[in-house]
């Protein structure tokens, strides 16, 4: 689809589909779905927190699929090096020259897994990239290709051998996603499908189902009432007033909020942004952003918990 003038129901059809062909395959996580999806329209980048199995790989390679668009996988460990992420220049003894070797970031879908195991150093090539959409190599800045869009992943009960994510860096992922284990129901389907075959694959020729740079464009263009984007900064402005949390949430989360309030209008075919699109953006945008009060973090209060008791404080504006 690369009609740019296409109407928010049209490409909310799209964007079924697109979100049909993943749960397809990826069976009991139609929420990270949906939200891996938005996080995409809003131009942004996702961690995912979850333990091993639950089909991350096979999330983002799936996606691929049904973008048309390339995939590349960095499994970070403590010995990788920046230069296994951008790339390097190396002298190349045929050509008697320089030459560039790109990194495995020059993709459309990147999946760093694990990317707490990974030193600061490293953990921190990647800010350019999802920053700028560019790359600096040997002085020269390289563009990455559109659309780009990084996916983390970090195991939440592993702790040994791993380095918390800086700051910084969190506040370039546009929300977090929490990856949990499937229903029952749902478990059995997945036992049932991966059973009936020796190996689990996804279709490598599939039709491009959306333009996504173009449903970035019309994302963009989402209509926001002033009332509902004051809304939006008041969300993030409490977690600033409260003496729940020791770090509340900058300027940066409120137009992450905005914009993936957009991103759920226009799936659900929407033309302007109600005050129940920001209220359910919140949580996934807001929880990377703000740390805990020692005191409430040894009563075992969870950010998620700190949060909702947040929500129910700042009033939404009437439709």
């Amino acid at each position: 689809m690369n009609d740019s003038t296409a109407t928010p129901i049209a490409l909310s059809e799209s964007l079924n589909a697109l979100k049909a062909h993943v749960n397809n395959t990826l069976i009991g996580q139609s929420q990270v779905v949906e939200q891996v999806l938005i996080a995409m329209l809003a131009g942004g980048h996702v961690l995912i927190e979850g333990v091993p199995g639950l089909g991350k790989t096979l999330l983002v390679e799936t996606l691929s699929s049904g973008i048309g668009s390339q995939f590349k996988r960095i499994q970070f460990t403590p010995d990788l090096m920046p230069a296994d992420v951008t790339g390097h220049v190396l002298f190349d003894m045929a050509q008697s020259k320089f030459v560039l070797k790109q990194g495995p970031v020059f993709t459309n879908l990147l999946l760093a897994d694990e990317i707490n195991r990974a030193p600061a150093k490293t953990q921190a090539a990647l800010l350019e990239v999802m920053q700028e959409n560019q790359v600096t190599l040997d002085g020269k800045s390289i563009q990455v290709e559109q659309p780009f869009m990084v996916l983390a992943t970090q195991n939440p009960i592993e702790q040994e051998g791993t380095y918390a994510l800086p700051e910084a860096e969190l506040d370039r992922f546009i929300i977090k996603i929490h990856i949990d284990y499937p229903s029952l129901e749902d478990e059995i389907k997945l036992a049932t499908h991966n059973a009936a075959q020796a190996k689990v694959t996804t279709e490598k020729a599939v039709k491009q189902l959306i333009d996504i740079p173009a449903a970035q464009m019309e994302c963009a263009a989402i209509e926001v009432d002033q009332s509902v984007a004051g809304y939006a900064v008041n969300l993030a402005r409490e977690t600033r007033n409260t003496t729940l949390l020791r770090h509340g949430a900058g300027p940066r989360a409120s137009i992450a909020l905005i914009r993936c309030a957009k991103a759920l209008a226009l799936i659900n075919g929407e033309k302007f942004v109600t005050p129940d699109d920001v209220k359910s953006m919140a949580l996934p945008v807001l929880r990377h952003r703000v740390i805990l009060a020692p005191e409430v973090e040894i009563d075992g209060l969870k950010v998620d918990d700190v949060l909702r008791s947040l929500l129910e404080k700042v009033d939404a504006p009437r439709s």
